[in-house]
């Protein structure tokens, strides 16, 4: 299935009902009067966040929603029928802009959230309603209100724990294929991995979940290669695994220039905790090991982990490290405020 994070959609809420006009008229009644009945009220537009979703590709074959219109009134004072609400199923982890693709709306984060896009209008009154003594015999009802209509971006943020960040051929997509149970496509060639893929990696009877995303390279913030526009799918992640080849001729370059570009692209990446980690180790010589291992501890400020996912090297040290940090950044966080907009089921 086609990868979609990004889509732009137009809604409409419904139309409320419009108010009855309706007089009571059966032969020998005494008291008859006004009896119109009142408009239903037009249907809502919600996004919810469900289970088993993973990308937007459905909004690639229909961008156009729209709630029904609620029912006219009718006479012998019968409320006409509300209309059906419709409900954007989206994964979890979409985030919902205005037109301007600027301004956030919402973010579900959370299976079984859901946010009011467009609240439908409400029903017209129908005559009953204007009855007075001076007026026993109305002939004017309200219509319905009108509906709200807008055109909103969809932009999907994958949830995952740990983020996977490196030069292309880093070794990211043979990591992610070595310690979880995905299949992503491995070559020896640069941007092999042109998706984000997830995985869930499992350590000492534990889980997290894992996002590798494509290689970056130098520019990347200015579109150059795939560019940096999947960055945003590690921006939720708690921390980030930077790999760097041992087959790099220069260690300490390939190490500034991924620093380089998550500087550039900011929202929170370049604070986040980081993982160095020297891979394919197993592609090079003991002594050509340990003089890059101490170029890149020189370059970081701190020693890298030795990694090598075809041989097992040093990879449950690294997923212990991980799920260290993990676990400490989920000690921390708070849960979110309740907010009546919001539903969660």
């Amino acid at each position: 299935m086609k990868f979609l994070d990004q889509a732009k959609v137009y809604i409409r809420s419904g139309d409320g009902g419009a108010g009855a006009v309706s007089f009571r008229r059966e032969k020998f009644i005494e008291f008859g009067g006004p009896d119109g009945g009142d408009g239903g009220r037009g249907g809502d537009v919600w996004a919810e966040a469900v289970d088993g979703l993973n990308t937007l590709i459905d909004y690639r074959y229909q961008q156009h929603f729209k709630a029904q219109t609620g029912v006219h009134g009718m006479g012998r004072n019968r409320t006409g029928a509300g209309g059906s609400d419709v409900v954007l199923k989206v994964p979890v982890g979409t985030q919902i802009y205005e037109e301007d693709n600027e301004t956030l709306i919402c973010d579900l984060t959370r299976i079984g959230e859901r946010y009011r896009l467009a609240k439908g209008g409400n029903g017209g009154f129908g005559n009953q309603h204007f009855k007075t003594s001076t007026n026993q015999a109305p002939r004017r009802a309200n219509p319905g209100l009108e509906a709200e209509e807008r055109t909103i971006w969809l932009r999907l943020k994958l949830i995952a724990d740990a983020g996977l960040v490196g030069l292309p051929n880093a070794g990211k997509s043979t990591f992610l294929a070595t310690v979880t149970a995905a299949k992503p496509k491995i070559a020896d060639y640069p941007f092999t991995t042109l998706h984000p893929g997830l995985g869930v990696a499992r350590v000492d009877a534990r889980e997290f979940v894992i996002a590798d995303i494509p290689g970056l390279i130098e520019g990347a913030h200015e579109g150059v290669g795939i560019g940096d526009r999947f960055l945003g799918h590690v921006e939720r992640t708690r921390v980030l695994l930077h790999l760097v080849s041992a087959r790099e001729e220069d260690v300490a370059d390939a190490y500034e220039t991924v620093r380089g570009e998550l500087d550039a692209y900011g929202n929170g990446l370049d604070e986040k905790p980081e993982i160095l980690a020297l891979s394919q180790a197993d592609t090079v010589d003991a002594e050509t090991l340990a003089e890059k291992a101490a170029a890149l501890e020189e370059v970081a400020g701190h020693a890298p982990m030795i990694l090598s996912a075809a041989t097992g090297q040093g990879v449950q040290n690294v997923l212990r490290a991980l799920i260290a940090n993990v676990e400490t950044a989920r000690a921390v966080e708070t849960p979110p405020a309740d907010d009546p907009r919001w539903q969660t089921e």
